[in-house]
């Protein structure tokens, strides 16, 4: 199976406006089962439901809703589709100088300046910052220019001081990379996404992006400061996370079909991964979602 190429997103700003907004009703965004980049900084609300985030070398599951915020070609997956139970998601996507050159470098701006720069790794905002913060963003849309406008800086400066916050790809490496990097990277990524369930050698996804395994194993840690076992491995971990959120199946089940042959390996790195067992995880957000 040819692996499908990295999408270059092309986003035109909303009429009227330096930025674009975009409303989708659960099962409408076209961008969920492709990973994309695109210079624009962009910020997610996803209002419910419950899914996977992918961001960058990050993987990981979100429930009751997300807000997110995405750094400039950063590569990342759609986060709803018709499984993850949201009611809406809102995606606003602004260049870095969407406001000029030099409009950033006021002192005012610090603030939003410093979230930028942060966003290179990705930032996931949780608890009274999502709750507030998310109806700002959806009620953005029915504003007039201006009013967008002024909205917007608040909500962003608010983003800076929140201590609600985690930063994705926390390792300190920034996933900002060049075209040839996003390419390559996009092709690995896609192949992932699709395979995870099948064993996946170093030789096939080596051979994927024309490279040796010595040569790609040295580049993927390199990019993403993981191993390429690792990604796999976090990437069918948070998949088993989010089956046991959504199914009514067994633990080796789900093991099974997050592409864990050994089921003792699977609960051993559950545990490391969340430091819970599967079924602790399990009673435990059954007990939270109530």
């Amino acid at each position: 199976m040819r692996p499908l190429v990295p999408n270059l997103e092309i986003i035109i700003p909303s009429f009227g406006s330096s930025f674009s907004i975009s409303n989708h009703e659960e099962k409408t965004n076209a961008h969920t089962k492709h990973w994309h980049y695109h210079p624009e900084i962009e910020l997610v609300y996803i209002n419910g439901g419950s899914g996977k985030r992918q961001v960058g070398s990050h993987v990981s599951y979100y429930n009751d809703g997300d807000l997110i915020l995405i750094g400039s070609n950063l590569p990342h997956c759609g986060f709803t589709d018709e499984a993850t139970g949201n009611k809406k998601e809102t995606v606003i996507q602004m260049k870095p100088d969407f406001l000029g050159n030099t409009f950033f470098d006021l002192s005012e701006m610090n603030n939003i300046k410093n979230l930028f720069s942060q966003a290179k790794q990705g930032i996931s905002f949780t608890g009274e910052t999502k709750k507030i913060l998310g109806k700002r963003i959806e009620a953005l849309s029915e504003q007039t220019q201006l009013e967008r406008l002024l909205s917007m800086l608040s909500i962003l400066n608010e983003l800076e001081l929140s201590k609600d916050s985690t930063i994705l790809n926390a390792e300190g490496h920034s996933m900002e990379m060049q075209m040839q990097d996003n390419d390559r990277m996009n092709i690995v990524y896609n192949y992932v996404k699709d395979h995870f369930q099948e064993n996946i050698t170093l030789e096939e996804i080596a051979q994927l992006v024309a490279m040796t395994v010595p040569s790609f194993c040295r580049y993927f840690k390199k990019i993403t400061n993981k191993t390429f076992t690792k990604f796999v491995n976090d990437y069918r971990l948070v998949h088993a996370s989010k089956l046991l959120a959504e199914k009514q199946v067994s633990i080796s089940e789900i093991s099974f079909e997050s592409g864990f042959n050994n089921f003792g390996h699977f609960n051993k790195s559950f545990k490391d991964f969340t430091g819970k067992s599967a079924s602790q995880y399990r009673q435990e957000l059954r007990s939270y979602l109530g």
